[in-house]
């Protein structure tokens, strides 16, 4: 986990996100261009299957931000840092960003396949559970009234809701359903021509770059609010200061002074 932390840390410098940036453009570029018109069609959905070179990847995307909220909340429980909690949010963020994406590239993909936009397929519903967990994690860290507190909460949903991700994996596996199981992450060799796999893995390397340099742009964003935000607790308050002498007003005449050539008996009379 300290690699972890340490390898987003290189990733948040100014210099590699611009690589990273200038990288994801030109793996995008290239991914549209060979996806559209060099690999052929699907033998049997046509040119819909090319929506496959979108879809699986931000799906892929999904799973990974979600995978570093588990190992970052883990970090967190474990060591009480809140940068581990700064990149759990972050990647909890760009995570359900991906995974409602899913979801619409999927529809777009099922309406001419299935003929509907929309079914309650183990595979789309696992997904949906999966977006309205992480949707509550980034609701819950507005609710808690303290960082610590949200720290802990957000981690401790971060744990437990990664239990559905290998769900939604598996879920064409477990049960029936209309969703073609995996062809790339699967036990044994890939059940897909070379040419579309070729062009899957570059998208696969060009989304991952994406989320690489959206989490270093949020972790640097984050950084910044942290250092500007100043809790009211530490402004201490002024301290009272003492009046000089030139700040008493002239209209108080100053005490009168006992002269020295009267004695004191004297002037202890006149008192009397």
């Amino acid at each position: 986990m300290r690699h972890l932390y340490r390898a987003l840390t290189v990733l948040g410098s100014y210099r590699a996100q611009r690589v990273m940036g200038i990288a994801t453009l030109a793996g995008l570029a290239a991914t549209v261009v060979i996806g559209l018109f060099v690999v052929p069609p699907d033998a049997t959905q046509g040119d819909v299957q090319r929506l496959m070179y979108m879809h699986v990847p931000v799906a892929w995307v999904t799973f990974l931000a979600f995978g570093v909220v588990f190992i970052a909340s883990v970090g967190y429980l474990k060591t009480g840092r809140m940068q581990w909690d700064r990149v759990a949010a972050a990647s909890a963020e760009i995570g359900v960003l991906c995974c409602a994406l899913t979801i619409v590239l999927g529809s777009l993909w099922g309406r001419p396949v299935w003929g509907t936009w929309w079914t309650w397929d183990p595979r789309l519903t696992t997904t949906a559970v999966l977006l309205l967990i992480y949707v509550g994690y980034l609701s819950l860290r507005k609710v808690a009234d303290s960082p610590a507190r949200r720290a802990k909460w957000a981690a401790v949903v971060g744990v437990v809701g990664f239990i559905d991700v290998p769900i939604v994996h598996e879920s064409v596996v477990w049960w029936r359903s209309l969703h073609q199981q995996a062809t790339v992450l699967r036990l044994g060799a890939p059940t897909i021509a070379g040419s579309m796999l070729a062009t899957l893995l570059l998208a696969f390397v060009t989304f991952s770059l994406a989320y690489g340099y959206l989490m270093a742009v949020r972790l640097r964003v984050g950084r910044l609010e942290d250092r500007s935000a100043v809790p009211v607790s530490s402004l201490s308050a002024p301290r009272a200061r003492r009046p000089r002498r030139a700040d008493v007003p002239a209209s108080v005449p100053a005490p009168a002074s006992v002269p020295a050539d009267i004695p004191t008996s004297v002037a202890s009379d006149s008192h009397a």
